[in-house]
């Protein structure tokens, strides 16, 4: 298959898991969705595979000790827990998370351009702090139509007022009109 389709279809794959699973889940069970979310995981996150791979564990002993269910649930806060760790580590050594990606761009940024990327960075730690909070309380409190409705569509949308928002403030900080 070719590299940039099956990064597409990875990504369609990750984005409407949750909706896969609120369709699936009566048909096809929880533990093979569990599973599937568990591979799933460990695949889509290669920058961070020893932590997906823990991540992926614990969806696993989750299902084991408690109920198949909450593992499979589970999901969205394992990918906002690896999320966080992948840019809150960023903060600590290195390129801030935001800085690599606005480099790929603009190889030669300013002081004033690394304290931007930098504060960025914290958002989205935030942003994944946040996220993950709301969609662990989904998995423990919520019915799954909700579950599905908060994990793959509201945090979608959430996020992409996030990027949005922050593209706006990145134009005015810059002085380019919008």
């Amino acid at each position: 298959m070719h590299a940039g389709l099956k990064k597409t279809l990875g990504g369609l794959a990750v984005l409407a898991w949750p909706l896969a699973i609120y369709l699936l889940h009566d048909s096809v069970g929880n533990w093979p969705l569990l599973i599937v979310g568990a591979l799933l995981l460990v695949w889509r996150v290669p920058q961070a595979r020893y932590l997906a791979l823990i991540a992926a564990a614990a969806l696993i002993a989750l299902g084991l000790f408690s109920r198949a269910e909450f593992g499979m649930r589970a999901y969205p806060v394992a990918v906002s827990t690896l999320m966080f760790c992948l840019f809150f580590a960023s903060l600590l050594k290195g390129q801030p998370m935001i800085e690599q990606l606005a480099r790929l761009r603009e190889p030669h940024l300013s002081a004033e351009g690394v304290r931007y990327t930098r504060k960025v960075t914290r958002a989205w730690c935030g942003f994944f702090v946040i996220n993950g909070a709301i969609a662990g309380w989904t998995v423990l409190y919520a019915d799954l139509a909700t579950w599905a409705l908060y994990n793959g569509v509201i945090s979608y949308v959430l996020m992409g007022l996030m990027f949005a928002g922050e593209w706006l403030i990145r134009r005015r900080v810059r002085g380019v009109a919008v």
